[in-house]
C-alpha cells in the first residue's frame, strides 16, 4: 500500500499511510463528537474524506455544481502583504477583475471598530469610489476586540490586571463596560457606512476576547438589524469554542460560555445576522487529516441546524488549514473540497 503525502497542521509534509489517515480522521472526528456533543462522521463520509487525501494531484476541487460563494475578511490589505503597492480600492478591483471575487470588504489596516470610529469620515470616500467602481456586492468589516478598551489605552480596567489579584466582580464588572463602549463603536461605524452605500457589515473574529466580545457582537447585531432592515451582517467567529472569561454573561436568557458551533448560529440568526462563518482551531502538532476530520464534524453539526448561509472560515490556522503565513494549496484546496462536500456550506 503506497504513502500518502499530507501535512500537519504547522505545514511541514509528512508521508502517512491509508490505515493512518483513515486512523486520523476517525480520531479527529471523535474529538469533535465529544466535545460539542454531537454526531461523528458517518462511514460514507469518513471513506470521502480519505478518498479526498488520496488523489495524487496537488490541488483538488469540488465537483461540478458544487460551487459556492466566497465573502472575506481583511480583503483589501491581502495583495499589499505581497509588497505590492497599490491602494485599497485597486486592490478590490484586482479581486474582482482578475480573480473573480464574489464579494468585496473594504477594511482599514486597524482592523477593529474601535479606531475606525474616529476615521470614519476618511473612509467613506474610498467606499464611495469602490462602490462606483465595481459591481460585487461590498462589505465593511472590522473587529469587536474587546481588548482595546482596557487600561492603559482604552477606558476600561483591564481584567488581566484584575482577575490574578481575585478581584473577580471587578474584572466581570471591566467587562460589561467594555461591551458598552464596543457595541456603541460597532453600531456607529457600521450606520456610517450603511447610510454611505455599503451593502453588508461583516463583525469578524467573534468571541476572541470570550463571551463578552461575543455578547457585544450579538447587541450590536440586535441594534443593526432593527435600523437597518436590509443590511446584510455577517458574523465571523475567532474558535470553535466560546470562552467564559466573564462567565456569567448571557443573552435572551442563553449563557454564552462553552457554545459550540451549532449554538453559535442559532443566537447569530436570533440577533439578525445574515451569514454566520465558523472557526474551527488547528492542533499543529496533528495531522491535516486528524485536523480537517475535526473541521467537518463542527461545521456540518452548524450547518445541519443553521436557518442562515454558513460561510466556514476556512483561512491561516482555522478549519484545518495550516498555521502559515502562506498557506500551502494542496492542503487548503483539500480542507475547501471536504467543507463543501461534506458540510453542504453555503459559502466560505
Amino acid at each position: 500500500m503506497g504513502k500518502i503525502l499530507t501535512r500537519y497542521g504547522d505545514g511541514f509534509k509528512v508521508e502517512l499511510s491509508e490505515d493512518e489517515v483513515r486512523e486520523d480522521i476517525i480520531e479527529g472526528t471523535n474529538d469533535a463528537a465529544s466535545r460539542a456533543g454531537v454526531d461523528p462522521l458517518k462511514e460514507d463520509e469518513i471513506e470521502h474524506l480519505l478518498d479526498i487525501f488520496k488523489n495524487p494531484d496537488k490541488v483538488v476541487s469540488v465537483e461540478d455544481g458544487k460551487e459556492v460563494v466566497m465573502t472575506y475578511d481583511g480583503m483589501s490589505s491581502k495583495i499589499r502583504r505581497a509588497h505590492i503597492t497599490i491602494d485599497r480600492v485597486q486592490s478590490l478591483q484586482v479581486f474582482e477583475r482578475a480573480m473573480g471575487a464574489d464579494t468585496l470588504e473594504l477594511q482599514h489596516i486597524d482592523y477593529s471598530y474601535k479606531p475606525c470610529k474616529p476615521i470614519v469620515g476618511f473612509e467613506l470616500p474610498d467606499l464611495d469610489l469602490l462602490l462606483n467602481s465595481t459591481v460585487a456586492p461590498v462589505f465593511y468589516g472590522a473587529m469587536p476586540n474587546l481588548g482595546l478598551y482596557s487600561q492603559p489605552d482604552g477606558p476600561c480596567p483591564n481584567p488581566a490586571d484584575l482577575l490574578p489579584l481575585g478581584k473577580i466582580d471587578e474584572a466581570q464588572k471591566a467587562y460589561e463596560e467594555a461591551v458598552e463602549h464596543a457595541v456603541s463603536d460597532i453600531v456607529f461605524v457600521a450606520s456610517a457606512m450603511y447610510e454611505g452605500g455599503v451593502d453588508g457589515i461583516n463583525i469578524d473574529t467573534v468571541g476572541a476576547a470570550g463571551d463578552a466580545d461575543f455578547l457585544a457582537a450579538l447587541r450590536a447585531t440586535e441594534i443593526l438589524r432593527e435600523k437597518y432592515p436590509d443590511l446584510g451582517i455577517e458574523m465571523g467567529m475567532a474558535g470553535e469554542f466560546v470562552l467564559g472569561m466573564h462567565g456569567g454573561l448571557e443573552w435572551h436568557g442563553q449563557r454564552l460560555a462553552g457554545l459550540y458551533p451549532q449554538d453559535q448560529v442559532r443566537l447569530a440568526k436570533e440577533a439578525g445576522a445574515t451569514i454566520f462563518g465558523p472557526a474551527i482551531n488547528i492542533v499543529t502538532t496533528n495531522s491535516l487529516p486528524w485536523n480537517i476530520a475535526r473541521s467537518v464534524t463542527f461545521c456540518k453539526a452548524c450547518s445541519d441546524v443553521a436557518e442562515i448561509p454558513v460561510h466556514a472560515n476556512l483561512g491561516m490556522g482555522v478549519c484545518g488549514i495550516p498555521l502559515t503565513l502562506t498557506v500551502p494549496v494542496d492542503a487548503l484546496s483539500r480542507a475547501t473540497k471536504a467543507h463543501v462536500e461534506i458540510c453542504r456550506l453555503d459559502g466560505l
